[in-house]
């Protein structure tokens, strides 16, 4: 859905991303603090029983955290946990699974992705129960797992009532539900909740957990909240290619993330800016939000001619272009003064667009 355009040759700010975002400072000395004389491989270290502790505390005692290098491996791994041969996953036509993983899903798991359309990015009870009744015919794939993510593609956020509800329901016909948590900071951040809230105490059975877009330098993790799935973890981790070697660069950044709630403060200001640019551009002409603001992502639908004058010296991906929308995305490194420039701009190009 997202349609990339090659950097300008000069741009004061990329709002194309969070991935191109840079490292926090407290992540980088995390790496440094780490990186003192030897230690074991493949999580034998101190660093990642530190961070272990770390998951444990924010998301229960029962959660299991595994370093991974990205967001499509953890994802992966995670859904092997609990998918078999001929099963499927349910999850909104804009789930990154579907759209932007390459098919990892399919090709490494063999699983059938069954995609719902939403008008949000959010899956309902009643999404889901329309797909159950396939349930035991063996000419079917059968429903095994429902996959949310949180904040979704279309940057808005489940509240916890919303997740309990689908967890509840999921429960109810033995299917699993798997949160894609590349965001889930800035879901907490902007509900004013807890990670375990959205997680743990809603019904998630496992997710993968960002960090990457969140101020670190390369590091995910996948969360068992159900002990009963850990056992296959290691040996899925290793298969998919997640399990690194000097794993202690890896568990620094997410114990930096989680600890003192850095995670939130980062999150937080990410979503700020996302107001406040959202805010910037209320009332300009032809100019419309096809989602609500619910993260640190903004999704305008802007005068054709405005797109093209603004992407000759902005960074930022076209969503939908029949219609005209574009995605911002704004990350824990963006400033007030780089929104405001990018106001102004944005102003002109579309004032210049409509003949104002």
């Amino acid at each position: 859905m997202l349609t990339s355009t090659p950097f300008p040759k000069r741009f004061p700010k990329s709002f194309a991303s969070d991935n191109h975002a840079g490292v926090h400072p407290a992540v980088l000395t995390a790496i440094l603090k780490a990186n003192t004389g030897d230690a074991l491989p493949y999580g034998g270290d101190v660093w990642t029983t530190a961070m272990e502790d770390a998951f444990r505390a924010e998301f229960g005692a029962r959660a299991t955290a595994y370093p991974m290098f990205n967001g499509t491996g953890a994802n992966v791994v995670g859904l092997g946990l609990v998918l078999r041969a001929y099963d499927a996953v349910l999850c909104p036509t804009t789930a990154h699974i579907n759209t932007n993983e390459c098919g990892a899903a399919e090709r490494m798991l063999g699983a059938k992705l069954v995609t719902l359309p939403t008008d949000d990015g959010k899956l309902s009870v009643n999404d889901i129960r329309g797909q159950l009744s396939v349930l035991g015919n063996e000419h079917h794939s059968q429903p095994r797992v429902v996959s949310i993510s949180q904040v979704t593609e279309c940057g808005t956020c489940y509240t916890v009532d919303e997740i309990a509800e689908l967890a509840e329901f999921v429960h109810e016909h033995d299917l699993f539900l798997h949160m894609d948590g590349a965001r889930l900071a800035n879901a907490a951040a902007e509900l004013g909740c807890s990670l375990r809230s959205l997680t743990t105490d809603a019904g998630v059975d496992l997710l993968s957990f960002g960090g990457t877009k969140n101020g670190a330098m390369g590091a995910e993790a996948l969360v068992v909240l159900r002990p009963e799935l850990d056992p296959a973890a290691l040996f899925l981790r290793k298969q998919g290619m997640q399990l690194a070697s000097k794993m202690r660069f890896v568990s620094a950044q997410l114990t930096a993330l989680l600890t003192g709630e850095l995670w939130r403060e980062n999150a937080a200001h990410a979503n700020a800016m996302a107001h406040r640019l959202a805010n910037g551009i209320a009332g300009l002409p032809e100019v419309s939000l096809r989602y609500p603001v619910q993260s640190n992502a903004v999704f305008p639908v802007l005068p054709e001619k405005a797109i093209a004058e603004l992407q000759q010296r902005y960074l930022f991906h076209v969503w939908d272009a029949a219609e005209n929308v574009v995605r911002w995305v704004t990350a824990f490194d963006t400033a007030p003064e780089h929104v405001d420039t990018f106001v102004a701009d944005i102003r002109l190009a579309v004032q210049e667009a409509v003949g104002f």
